[in-house]
């Protein structure tokens, strides 16, 4: 008698759940039909990958920082606590997990702006601007590189030896300047000067000295 019952309420379940289904696929039917944003052919998402042309070095970034052009637009591409630790400045953070979510689409589907995508070497970038070049959106960059780059030539670029030709003197010298306009200091490169004591001439205070009384009475 039990099992009767059981068996009665399931089934009764199923037929509600199976007419939930068929008004849910009817009202589809109903709905204009989608249009699927197919994006690039195969063949010429292949070829821009093979292209290096998506490249910006860390010097041109560094340029364009210091003479703050307005029409770039870095988005960094790491997780949210990366990001947070250190970032290029201005640098909007979309993690690659949520790159296609509708809430960054404005960013990277537009025309006002050079984006730059990066990640601590170009790895993730590069997937970044695959996924947004298999969707045909423009003006997307690659920093070469990334963080990693960015540190061992900007943050801490490496001095050139003597043998080294004139380029590489005056690279080394912008890229020290740049690294100074991002907050690094060398101190070590600032000679201190000896600190050297005033002496003060003493200063002569006149007393005048008081006339001697002439003594009373006298022979």
């Amino acid at each position: 008698m039990v099992k009767k019952k059981v068996a009665k309420v399931l089934g009764f379940r199923y037929k509600a759940l199976a007419g939930i289904l068929i008004i849910l696929a009817g009202g589809l039917v109903l709905l204009p039909k989608y249009e699927k944003h197919e994006g690039i052919k195969p063949e010429q998402l292949l070829s821009n990958v093979i292209s290096s042309a998506r490249y910006v070095s860390t010097d041109k970034l560094a340029d364009i920082l210091i003479n703050q052009d307005p029409s770039y637009l870095l988005i960094d591409v790491r997780d949210e606590e990366s990001y947070k630790k250190y970032s290029l400045p201005n640098a909007v953070n979309i993690p690659l997990a949520k790159l296609l979510d509708e809430d960054f689409e404005a960013y990277l589907n537009q025309n006002s702006y050079n984006v730059v995508l990066y990640s601590n070497d170009h790895f993730y970038a590069d997937q970044a601007w695959i996924l947004c070049n298999r969707l045909n959106y423009k003006n997307l960059n690659v920093l070469k590189g990334g963080i990693n780059e960015w540190y061992e030539t900007i943050i801490n670029p490496p001095k050139p030896t003597e043998d080294m030709p004139a380029e590489a003197f005056e690279l080394y010298t912008f890229r020290k300047a740049a690294s100074m306009y991002f907050g690094v200091a060398y101190i070590q490169e600032f000679k201190v000067a000896p600190v050297v004591k005033k002496v003060v001439p003493k200063k002569v205070i006149t007393v005048k000295k008081k006339k001697k009384a002439p003594a009373e009475g006298g022979c």
